[in-house]
């Protein structure tokens, strides 16, 4: 590796090198910084010299990163969040007049809850500004990096998203099983039921590791779940459970919304009832950016809206 520092290599290829660390990919990474992909081949052939390091290396038909590279990773990811949060914002936020695009990674349920009232109120109080709305990626192992790729990650509390965070909005778990489930009595569950059957679960992010809010409430209430399908958000819970025996925990709103069509009913259970909490997550190096601090005020607003309808 070179030790000469910066001396004798362009400092607009850290953007590069970012990129390339990043997407894994030499097309991708040109897309991302709009130039060429012979342009992002001579910014690799560069950066391979001034690291004595191959950094991408082929596998198959993709690339994979050298050691040294996963290291730069997420001190390339830090460089380049730092040098944003110095060159890329402006001493204030003004939204009638402001270019800018907010990145959002939420959860399939926060975006339906989210999408449409955010959306609305953007385009009245930031008429210029666009908003990304992406999934959480389902590789927790990822998040921290792409917490310094993304505005905000909003998320559940409890399933171990990184950054500082902010409430946006809450509510709450409740059991949902076939209309026709044989166990079903007056449109109840006991225990003893909860503990006997076949249960869906959703796991993604770091929090696979973690006991989840619906978790610990029954194994509080000494209900051991018998897990047999596990799927990758809470919005994909219902379609699991429809014309099955299975039975599963999701938000209220998006039982609202899904259980008339899909044939699912709402069971009463003796469980205490079970928050759920809606987060928003940043990286602590845009703690103090205005556009983000005027975001975060924005979520709140959409939240409030959001509480009042629910």
């Amino acid at each position: 590796m070179a030790v000469d520092g910066t001396r004798g290599i362009d400092a607009n290829l850290i953007l590069a090198l970012h990129a390339l660390l990043e997407e894994r990919n030499l097309t991708h990474a040109g897309n991302r910084l709009t130039v060429s992909q012979p342009a992002m081949s001579g910014a690799l052939a560069r950066l391979r010299r001034h690291f004595d390091d191959e950094l991408l290396v082929r596998a198959g038909g993709d690339y994979e990163l050298t050691p040294l590279a996963v290291k730069l990773r997420p001190v390339v990811a830090a460089a380049v969040a730092g040098a944003e949060e110095v060159f890329g914002r402006g001493p204030g936020f003004d939204p009638r007049s402001a270019h800018r695009t907010f990145s959002v990674s939420l959860s399939e349920y926060a975006m339906t809850v989210l999408a449409g009232p955010l959306v609305r109120l953007l385009a009245a109080a930031a008429p210029h500004t666009r908003i990304e709305l992406t999934p959480i990626p389902t590789n927790g192992d990822d998040l921290d990096l792409h917490l310094l790729r993304r505005d905000i990650i909003l998320g559940p509390a409890g399933y171990g998203i990184p950054g500082r965070r902010q409430p946006v909005f809450s509510d709450r778990f409740v059991c949902v099983v076939s209309a026709s489930n044989p166990r079903l009595r007056h449109g109840a569950l006991s225990l003893a039921d909860l503990a006997e059957m076949r249960h869906v679960v959703a796991r993604f992010g770091p929090g696979k590791s973690t006991f989840t809010p619906d978790e610990v409430a029954l194994h509080q209430a000494g209900v051991e779940r018998d897990v047999r399908v596990v799927v990758p958000s809470l919005h994909t819970l219902p379609t699991a459970v429809a014309g099955t025996d299975l039975c599963a925990f999701i938000p209220l709103r998006l039982a609202q919304r899904c259980a008339a069509p899909l044939g699912l009913v709402v069971a009463e259970t003796p469980v205490p009832p079970i928050a759920l909490v809606e987060v928003a997550h940043w990286h602590p190096s845009r703690a103090n950016d205005p556009a983000l601090s005027w975001f975060r005020n924005i979520l709140h607003d959409v939240a409030v809206t959001v509480e009042d309808d629910g």
